[in-house]
């Protein structure tokens, strides 16, 4: 038997986008309304503070950890840790669990799903994704991929190639021509493509076809900025995970002594790099990596990793809100809109750190945290 919804209302700041801000709302039968019902009908619960669309985390594996894929159990609780820590709408950017069955949870989080990595033998990570021995099949499976998921397809560019020996160093997995035609694959299916992207050499091939987003994109050359920020390819630098650069550099040390200098070297250009590419105009999202051996529930600290890196809190928030909702197609909070949204003691949009003090997490409208 369903929980019957509880009306709302929600005093304070309500900041519908960037550009609107109101001073209450309400909600009934989980939807938004801005206008004062008439009659006002049974009692409402009484929300106040700083309240902002729920947070996106556009970078995030549910159904992995460092193992591979876990059970539906695990993968339902890293969601309520997200949900929790007022991420309500995430794409999930590879997994090798199909879980397409988050979409019946009322109580989970929004997902968007990209399907699995598509990766080739011994050039990813173990049990991650789906390997395939002909770079020639990248097509085919990208459209499989995107036909199986919700608009997106991941895509792993690049990885150390360790069958160079001492040379072994970050190489591209594709030759330019598979890669944009596969891209056409899928925007022939009416999914877009984000790709895995350390390396500087492969970023001209990633223009070249097309792709619509880059994750991380630690190698991203000063000179090719501006070209991605006219192409509009949106950037999710996790900076979570290239904070950890040091230590796989410190595993591959003596092995692979090229690959742990390049690692190095983007660990400690990584706060500059994230401000060269704001400061260039590339749009940037906020995303943990949390799944692979990142916890879930991180996304105030990723916020506060790219405040560290010289962008602005309230461009921030912004990131991690409305401009990410909008990428993604879900819009943000407007008459009749599902009421996802996340209340603060104080504003975040003047220190981020407020982030990770939500007062009341509101999905589907239901308070489900804390």
């Amino acid at each position: 038997m369903s929980v019957p919804h509880v009306p709302l209302h929600v005093t304070g700041h309500v900041l519908l986008d960037g550009d609107r801000e109101v001073g209450e709302m309400w909600v009934r039968d989980g939807r938004i309304s801005l206008l004062r019902p008439t009659p006002q009908g049974s009692p409402a619960t009484e929300l106040e503070g700083w309240v902002l669309p729920g947070l996106v985390d556009v970078h995030c594996h549910l159904g992995l950890d460092a193992g591979g894929a876990t059970e539906p159990d695990t993968a339902a609780k890293q969601a309520l840790t997200d949900r929790d820590s007022g991420v309500l709408l995430v794409r999930d950017a590879g997994s090798p669990l199909d879980t397409s069955w988050v979409h019946a949870r009322a109580d989970l989080p929004r997902l968007v799903r990209a399907g699995s990595h598509l990766a080739r033998p011994k050039r990813y990570l173990r049990h991650y994704g789906v390997e395939l021995d002909d770079v020639e099949a990248l097509p085919e499976a990208v459209r499989a991929e995107a036909r199986a998921g919700d608009g997106w397809v991941k895509v792993v560019a690049d990885w150390i190639d360790r069958d160079l020996g001492a040379d072994g160093d970050l190489t591209p997995l594709w030759p330019a021509d598979v890669l944009a035609e596969a891209v056409r694959a899928a925007h022939a299916e009416a999914a877009r493509v984000t790709v895995h992207a350390f390396s500087e050499e492969v970023v001209p091939d990633l223009l070249a076809a097309g792709v619509d987003g880059i994750e991380h994109g630690t190698g991203i050359p000063p000179e090719l900025m501006g070209e991605v920020a006219q192409r509009q390819v949106h950037v999710t630098p996790t900076l979570l995970q290239v904070g950890q650069f040091e230590n796989i550099a410190a595993q591959a040390d003596g092995r692979y002594p090229r690959f742990a200098a390049r690692m190095r070297r983007m660990h400690e250009r990584r706060y500059t790099q994230v401000r060269e590419m704001y400061e260039a105009g590339i749009p940037l999202l906020v995303g943990t990596d949390a799944g692979g051996t990142i916890d879930h529930g991180r996304i105030a600290d990723e916020c506060a990793e790219l405040v560290a890196a010289g962008i602005p809190d309230a461009e921030v928030v912004a990131m991690a809100t409305w401009r990410a909702r909008a990428f993604l197609g879900h819009g943000s909070m407007v008459e009749g809109a599902s009421a996802d949204f996340v209340v603060y003691p104080a504003d975040p949009r003047q220190d981020v750190a407020v982030l990770r003090h939500p007062t009341a997490v509101v999905l589907r409208g239901r308070i489900v945290a804390p």
